[in-house]
């Protein structure tokens, strides 16, 4: 249990330090605890509604879908070679006006099976604080 605490402890004094040194955050090492693992075994087995974090390379643009609420669309691929469609509600957070591909997304989201390689969604906060809140990182900016 004493492990445990000074872990926490660590890794929260390693979070503000870098909050305050103005490193950004994607030059840092993502702790995911397995989500490219999570997202493998999850498109195999044909599971949804996984929270999600993790991180991939932009390879395609899509245009926004303005059908309802709008959702800024692109494609990315992990590490492993899997692709995701992220789906970024733009009524609820942010556009990321300046993302090209190449760029790094990290993304913490809610992972739906599809047979492309899955979408990520609930990238956002939760007005109603009924989901958990979600987000997107791109160059050193947390989109939510």
């Amino acid at each position: 249990m004493k492990k445990l605490l000074l872990i926490i402890v660590v890794v929260a004094l390693a979070y503000g330090y870098v909050q305050e040194s103005g490193i950004p955050i994607h030059s840092l090492p993502i702790l995911s605890g397995g989500s490219e693992s999570t997202l493998q075994t999850a498109y195999r087995n044909r599971e949804s509604n996984l929270q999600v974090k993790g991180e991939g390379t932009v390879i395609r643009i899509l245009p926004d879908d303005i059908e309802g609420s709008r959702h800024q669309k692109f494609m990315l691929k992990t590490t492993s070679g899997q692709t995701l469609l992220v789906a970024h509600n733009i009524d609820l957070a942010p556009k990321i006006n300046e993302i090209k591909n190449g760029d790094l997304i990290q993304f913490h989201g809610e992972y739906e099976w599809n047979s492309k390689g899955g979408v990520i969604h609930w990238t956002h906060h939760d007005p109603n604080n009924m989901h958990t809140d979600g987000w997107l990182k791109h160059e050193g900016r947390t989109y939510q």
